[in-house]
């Protein structure tokens, strides 16, 4: 059985990955503490993209989840980058990059899930509203309306 795997698990299974390797070269002082909470904010956003995309009960929750996840993480990032616990703004960089790039996914995912109330869609599962008839010149004739 094949299935297609949307980008952003990919993605947020390669950041796992990145992060993992980014981790090792910490210097000691932050390996342990900052490395660690850096991991757990990664495996909380793969974590929320695989229940996002398996589990089809209220996506609009779990996407919501899955995008506050990848803030927490994108905040940690910045942190990271301020204590320069990377060994190079390189590195920062490609996990910033990779971070944006899942942000953007699950951005697109939470538009296309969101119900807004002046969407062109709404109608579609309004029900049907009667029509609305203007009067017409001979209408009025017979009313005596323009005589």
């Amino acid at each position: 059985m094949s299935y297609a795997v949307p980008p952003i698990i990919r993605l947020s299974e390669r950041l796992l990955v990145d992060v993992e390797e980014a981790v090792k070269v910490f210097p000691r002082r932050h390996k342990y503490v900052f490395g660690s909470d850096l991991r757990r904010a990664a495996m909380k956003v793969a974590l929320r993209a695989q229940r996002a995309w398996r589990k089809p009960r209220d996506p609009a929750k779990r996407i919501a989840k899955l995008v506050r996840a990848i803030d927490d993480f994108k905040l940690r990032l910045q942190l990271g980058s301020a204590i320069r616990a990377f060994a190079s703004f390189g590195q920062f960089e490609a996990l910033a990059r990779l971070a944006k790039d899942i942000g953007r996914q699950a951005g697109g995912w939470m538009r296309r899930h969101q119900q807004h109330p002046k969407s062109q869609n709404r109608a579609a599962g309004a029900p049907p509203e009667r029509a609305q008839t203007l009067s017409t010149c001979a209408a009025s004739r017979h009313t005596g309306a323009n005589a």
